[in-house]
């Protein structure tokens, strides 16, 4: 398969466009959300900066020794490359770590299993998987699961020549609704087996029917 990259301007101007009718958005949403604000959009830009790395060093976060890039993808999401930001958040980074490295059935190594179990299923519900797998209870980071697990999941995807997952004016309640409705959900729990399946389906019907092609690129 031909190499392929992120085309990081039109991802860009996707966040811009949801961030101006971020107001009406919200309107029509089943729980309201907080703002696209230019700190949230800036370290998410950086989060697929690093995406885009991953994908043109060959890079791949799943494999034993790589987990790290998971951790730092989080960091970026939240505190993006600024170094006074980062050594502020020093303890809240440690304690990531710890809570990712460390939670049984629901930290890196349930993650990894659960991928093992589904190395064959198509790669809209691999990656709608992984994203219901961070963000249900407990979930894989004491923050910012939404969006470090959606770029992840572009990860996934664009490593497979699919579009990443990209948030825009169109797939927005799409996106948030179901997602509401997985970060209240238990993992392991008897609900989690009758409402899951549905939710997991439903993002990957949103991830093969949303993809905008513009926003992968063959590599220069």
């Amino acid at each position: 398969m031909e190499p392929l990259r992120l085309n990081l301007t039109a991802i860009e101007a996707s966040l811009r466009a949801v961030q101006a009718d971020f107001d009406r958005i919200n309107l029509t949403l089943n729980t309201p959300r907080d703002p696209l604000t230019d700190l949230v959009r800036r370290n998410m830009m950086a989060g697929y900066r690093m995406v885009d790395d991953a994908l043109a060093s060959g890079l791949d976060p799943f494999k034993v020794g790589h987990s790290q890039w998971l951790l730092e993808l989080n960091t970026c999401v939240l505190c993006g490359q600024d170094v006074e930001k980062r050594r502020e958040f020093s303890n809240h980074i440690a304690s990531t770590e710890q809570h990712f490295y460390e939670q049984e059935g629901a930290g890196i190594g349930g993650l990894m299993e659960w991928l093992a179990h589904h190395r064959e299923d198509n790669v809209w519900f691999r990656a709608a998987g992984v994203y219901v797998y961070i963000l249900s209870r407990p979930q894989l980071f004491i923050e910012g699961n939404h969006r470090t697990g959606s770029l992840i999941m572009s990860y996934v995807l664009a490593r497979e020549g699919r579009p990443p997952f990209v948030l825009s004016v169109e797939n927005a309640k799409a996106y948030f609704d179901p997602s509401t409705l997985v970060k209240y959900a238990r993992k392991h729990s008897l609900g989690m087996l009758f409402t899951m399946p549905k939710l997991k389906k439903r993002l990957a019907r949103l991830l093969k029917g949303n993809g905008a092609p513009e926003h992968l690129v063959p590599a220069a």
